[in-house]
Order: structure tokens, then C-alpha cells, then sequence
């Protein structure tokens, strides 16, 4: 069959082995469940046009090239269905159809709303299972397996899901290499196609055209970032929504963001190595003192057994009461490396391969990282975002308010740290915060001398950190004062003065 012949002769290692995965996948549901309880769902779009000739591939392998050589082509047993609405654009429609009429598909159209009209087909046919294009990243995809019983409250079937681990890139290989029709807007610039109010061409795909006629694009499979093939879909949001991460910012406007001395942070670092004493952190105190000179408040740092349960725990409770958190350490191919799956684990998703990272990966260890087997390219599936720097080897990783730092030294952090201030400024991932001020006093006092008034001088300036330190025991007692009212900090060190004898404190470099 020339689907399987084209996939067999290509050179393509990658598309060979997502191929193999999505054909067993197909025979296993043929195996499982006879071909009259089976179904596919058309759409026209580029997805399920792959799935499509999966299918075609999969049945013919699965019975066999003898059995199947004296059939027609256009004989495709399979019931597909397909959705008509009336927001889909006239080419889909059209390539739908002519689709049908090339391959024999047996289209059950549906018209009325989806779900109803599933039911009803379900109720009328012995549909048992059905054939979806869903891929890793799209909305509906969050929680699927390649097998999984459709949604509460929807009518029973089993969702097989051939292409759930492929790529936008996968897709395209596919679409090209078997040289099969696809839809002509795909040639329009247009690289995810929904309904004609909330689809465009791509911008990034929009070639300059300088005599100011009608733009141009290139054809979608040009596009060079796969996770980027949503960006022609229109968001509508409402005119009260800002633009910024809610998680990230609390549900702050600008101006509030800028005057407020409430935004927190929270660092955790990864590794027993730490816990059991053979390495010091040299990442966590070099972070603090990053976030204290951008004004914010680092609530808690933590270390954390190399074990998923534990990471995911502390992320689960920073992440739900710090505006940010940072967490380093267990990144990378060994066993103890479980930071990101500790924190896919803390937001309820799982880990899913992702083609860009992949690609770094890949430029980075070569052949040691080949197919969809190299586990360092998972990542929290849905909520992950790449945050690219030209001077980082790879990108930071990002997860809703969990920052993930794969520094090792403070001064790989330094590096790191310099490239995500420079990504704030366009991206507010770490917005400047008004900064603490401070002032430090040094005193021969005893602690028994200063800790009742230094109790109450605390009670009167709640919004000030009072705090006391000593290098050594037989060292002086240094105080600290710290906020964001210069003016504040002063009228505290005033009262201070007030309660002993003159002298008995000397203010001292704060560095």
C-alpha cells in the first residue's frame, strides 16, 4: 500500500517510529473490537487528514496484503463522522466531501450540536470505539491516554488516540513525505484551523509585501516553531482581563504590582546530596539575595528528597500561596533527575513530549537522543512554557508560576538570572518590585538586655523585618531593619536609640 511504502523508504527515523507506535495502536483497537464498532472522526483538518491514512495503512495491515489486494482503494470500511457546522469554512467542506468521494468513506454528517448528535448516532449504530486526531497541546488532549473512555456526562465509547504523541512537525513529515491532498488553506498561511470567526493565517508565516496589496504567506508546513501553530486562532478575551499570568501576579493591575511589598517568592532546591550533607547549596542563598534586590519577599526555601511525591508536594504548596517559585537541582537523564515530573505531578498533569525542547536536546547530546524515547524532552503537559535566550543553551522552563532552574553553581545562576531579567522586561515573568531599603546596628548589649524592648519595637512597626543575628557568640549582636519606607526604618531606629543609653548602638555597612 503506497502509505506504508512511502513511510518504510523514507529517511526520516523519527516519523518511522511514530508511524510504527500509531499503527499498532490501530491493530490493537481492530483486534479488540469488530470493524462495524468501530468509528473515525473527520474534520478535514490536517490531524485527522493523517489519521485518515493511518487508517487506510492500519486496516490493510491488519488484514493482511494477500486478503486486501484484490480490493478497491475507495473500499474503506471504516464509519466516519463528521461534524457539519455552519461556521466551518466552505474549503474544509469541500475537501471533506471530495475526501469521501476518493477514499469510499461512509460519512454519518452530523448537524445538530456535537454531543446530541453523537448520541443519537451512538444510540442508532454498535459504535463501541472511535478514531480521534488528537495531538499533545490541544485543548481537549489534557488527561488522555491512547486509550481512554470518553468524558462524564457524554455518551460510552472508547477514545483511541493513534497520534496523541506526535508533533506539529510529525504531522507535516507525514502530510508531505506520503504526498497525500491535504486542505488548501494550509497553503494560505493557515497552520490550526477552528471556525471562520476565530481563525487567521498565521502572522508569523506572512511574507513582507511591499507594494501594500493583500498579504502573502507561506504554506503552513514552512512553520519553523511547532508550538506556535495556534497563534492564527483568535483569542477573545474580555476587555477586563490584563494580559498577565493570574497565577503569576495575583490578579494585580500594573500600578498595584509596582506599589505593593506583597508579591512573594519561594526557592526549592532538589537533591539528596544536599540533605545528607555532602554538597552545600550555593544556589539558594545567591537566589534570595537576586529576588530581595528586586523587592521581592522570599517566603520560604526548602530541600526535598530526590522522590516525585516529595517534590510535589512542597511545589503544590508553594505554588498555591507564593506568587513565583524557583526550584533547581534533579534535572536532567539520571534516575534521581524528578523535578519535572514532581512538578507535572503538583499540577495534575502528565508529562508529554515536547518537539521544541527535543530539538535542543538533540543539538546539544546528538544521536543520544533519537524518536520519542529521550524522557529529558517530557514535559508538564498544557502548561509549560519555553523561555528562549540567546545566550541560555536551552530555554528556561516554565510552568504556570513554577520556574525551573537547571543552574547548578551560583554562577550558573548568574547567567540564568541576568537572561530572565532581560526576558521580564518584555515578558513580566519577574516583574521590579519597589526595593528594600535597610539599615544595620551593632550593639555589646546582651540578649537578655535588648529582647523585651526589641519585642515591643516590633509591635509598633508591623511593617518593618526586625531581625538579629550574631557571627559568633563572643561577637557583638547585629540588628537589622529592613522594608520599603526609608523613612519608616529610620523613625524605628530612632525609637530604638530612645529606650537605651546614647551610644549603645552603632549603625555598620549593611554589606
Amino acid at each position: 500500500m503506497e502509505i506504508d511504502k512511502a513511510i518504510t523508504e523514507c529517511d526520516d527515523r523519527r516519523l518511522k517510529t511514530k508511524y510504527s507506535n500509531a499503527i499498532y495502536v490501530i491493530q490493537r483497537t481492530l483486534a479488540l473490537y469488530s470493524i462495524e464498532e468501530v468509528a473515525f472522526s473527520f474534520n478535514g483538518g490536517k490531524d485527522s487528514t493523517v489519521l485518515l491514512h493511518l487508517l487506510r495503512a492500519g486496516y490493510f495491515l491488519h488484514k493482511g496484503e494477500k486478503s486486501c489486494s484484490n480490493g478497491d482503494v475507495k473500499d474503506f470500511p471504516i464509519r466516519t463522522i463528521y461534524f457539519e457546522s455552519p461556521s466551518a469554512f466552505p474549503e474544509i467542506n469541500s475537501f471533506t466531501y471530495d475526501t469521501a468521494t476518493t477514499y469510499g468513506l461512509q460519512l454519518d454528517i452530523i448537524r445538530s450540536d456535537f454531543k446530541s448528535g453523537l448520541e443519537a448516532l451512538l444510540n442508532a449504530k454498535p459504535i463501541k470505539a472511535i478514531f480521534l486526531g488528537v495531538r499533545m497541546g490541544d485543548p481537549t488532549a489534557v488527561g488522555q491516554e491512547q486509550f481512554s473512555p470518553s468524558s462524564l456526562g457524554w455518551p460510552p465509547f472508547m477514545r483511541v488516540n493513534p497520534i496523541l504523541d506526535w508533533s506539529y512537525r510529525d504531522v507535516w513529515a507525514f502530510l508531505l513525505t506520503c504526498k497525500v491532498p491535504y486542505c488548501s488553506l494550509y497553503d494560505q498561511g493557515y497552520t490550526s484551523i477552528g471556525s471562520i470567526y476565530d481563525t487567521v493565517p498565521n502572522a508569523l508565516l506572512c511574507i513582507n509585501n511591499s507594494s501594500g496589496s493583500k498579504e502573502v504567506f507561506r504554506p503552513a508546513y514552512l512553520l519553523s516553531d511547532g508550538r506556535l501553530e495556534r497563534a492564527g486562532r483568535v483569542k477573545k478575551l474580555p476587555s477586563s482581563v490584563s494580559g498577565h499570568n493570574p497565577a503569576v501576579i495575583n490578579g494585580l493591575d500594573n500600578m498595584d504590582l509596582h506599589n505593593s511589598s506583597l508579591l512573594t517568592a519561594s526557592a526549592i532546591a532538589v537533591g539528596d546530596e544536599i540533605l545528607f550533607g555532602t554538597v552545600e547549596d550555593q544556589i539558594g542563598p545567591s537566589l534570595c539575595r537576586k529576588l530581595h534586590s528586586f523587592g521581592w519577599l522570599v517566603s520560604q526555601t526548602a530541600v526535598v528528597r530526590n522522590d516525585i511525591d516529595s517534590v510535589a508536594e512542597e511545589v503544590e504548596r508553594r505554588q498555591s500561596t507564593d506568587d513565583m517559585v524557583f526550584i533547581y537541582g534533579g534535572v536532567g537523564p539520571l534516575h534521581s533527575d524528578v523535578t519535572t515530573a514532581g512538578v507535572a505531578k503538583a499540577f495534575g498533569v502528565r508529562l508529554a513530549p515536547d518537539e521544541e525542547f527535543e530539538e535542543y536536546l538533540r543539538h546539544l547530546i546528538g544521536d543520544q537522543c533519537t524518536g520519542d524515547r529521550n524522557e529529558m524532552a517530557l514535559l508538564p503537559e498544557g502548561i509549560t512554557e519555553l523561555l528562549h535566550h540567546e545566550k541560555l543553551i536551552v530555554p528556561l522552563i516554565k510552568c504556570k508560576n513554577v520556574i525551573i532552574l537547571t543552574a547548578t553553581n551560583a554562577l550558573e545562576l548568574d547567567e540564568e538570572w541576568n537572561c530572565l531579567i532581560e526576558l521580564m522586561r518584555s515578558d513580566d515573568v519577574l516583574l521590579m518590585m519597589q526595593s528594600f531599603v535597610s539599615k544595620h546596628l551593632t550593639t555589646n548589649l546582651t540578649d537578655v538586655e535588648i529582647a523585651r524592648p526589641l519585642s515591643k519595637l516590633c509591635l509598633e512597626f508591623p511593617d518593618l523585618y526586625i531581625g538579629c543575628h550574631r557571627k559568633s557568640r563572643k561577637e557583638p549582636l547585629i540588628l537589622y531593619f529592613k522594608g520599603k519606607d526609608q523613612d519608616r526604618i529610620e523613625s524605628a531606629v530612632e525609637a530604638l536609640n530612645k529606650k537605651f543609653c546614647p551610644g549603645a548602638f552603632v549603625e555598620i555597612n549593611s554589606s
